[in-house]
């Protein structure tokens, strides 16, 4: 079989602090190229980058962490990527675990790979999450789990990994450029079926790693709960939405 062409994106905005570490736990035997794509960054993230040696595009303006993951999914399937992993540059996952992350795509196990930061709460505590945090991705996960019938222990992963078919079929341009693009993407992956699983990771909470701040986290899990709403609907046949198939499987 031939080897399959791995790339990682990076969406990355004012990711300068932790760019450099982030990209040293890759196993570069492993990854064929990184990609990053800046958000309109106010620090040196494209020039660390660059000095890194990684694929650099950058946008004009601010687009949001979805608009910013479309052009990281666009510009990895215009490489010929057979199998695409996001890493978020903040330092908050073990980007060494690349190679359990897409082993099960690559066995035809999995469409869809995640690394679960929540594998105890005391490991999850220890590692730094804040409380409020912790309990909120608990609440949401037992809620999306029996909404979506699967049984995840995180669904808030900043970590993943997609085989090629996955980004070719999915409306990716018909989800929000907003943070809410995840939970719709992985919404939506679900609604066609594909399979997903997940791996547990190390958790890293520190002082300069990025955190959503109150009020976009607030929008985001109203955002998250319309989209689950609008999924119910959707699956009951009562309404039809372009982020989900036209038909009942």
């Amino acid at each position: 079989m031939n080897k399959l062409k791995v790339i990682i994106v990076m969406p990355a905005y004012n990711a300068e602090p932790t760019l450099k570490k982030t990209v040293n736990d890759i196993p570069k035997s492993v990854v064929d190229e990184i990609i990053l794509v800046d958000d309109k960054s106010k620090d040196r993230t494209i020039e660390i980058a660059k000095e890194l040696g990684l694929t650099v595009y950058n946008h004009r303006i601010n687009r949001g962490y979805g608009g910013n993951q479309k052009t990281c999914y666009k510009k990895a399937l215009e490489k010929g990527a057979d199998i695409i992993i996001m890493l978020h540059p903040d330092y908050q996952y073990d980007g060494s675990l690349v190679g359990e992350m897409i082993g099960p795509i690559i066995h035809g196990r999995a469409d869809i790979m995640f690394g679960s930061r929540i594998r105890t709460r005391s490991e999850a505590l220890t590692g730094g999450m804040p409380q409020l945090k912790y309990y909120l991705n608990r609440i949401f996960c037992i809620l999306e789990n029996i909404i979506l019938a699967v049984n995840f222990s995180e669904h808030f992963s900043g970590f993943r990994a997609y085989k090629r078919e996955v980004l070719e079929t999915l409306p990716i341009n018909n989800f929000s450029d907003d943070f809410v693009f995840d939970q719709e993407f992985m919404i939506s992956a679900i609604a066609y079926g594909y399979k997903v699983g997940e791996i547990p990771v190390p958790i890293r909470y520190f002082t300069g790693a990025s955190s959503i701040q109150f009020i976009k986290g607030t929008k985001f899990l109203l955002q998250t709960l319309k989209t689950l709403l609008l999924y119910m609907m959707y699956r009951i046949n009562v309404m039809k939405n372009k982020i989900f198939h036209y038909r009942i499987n």
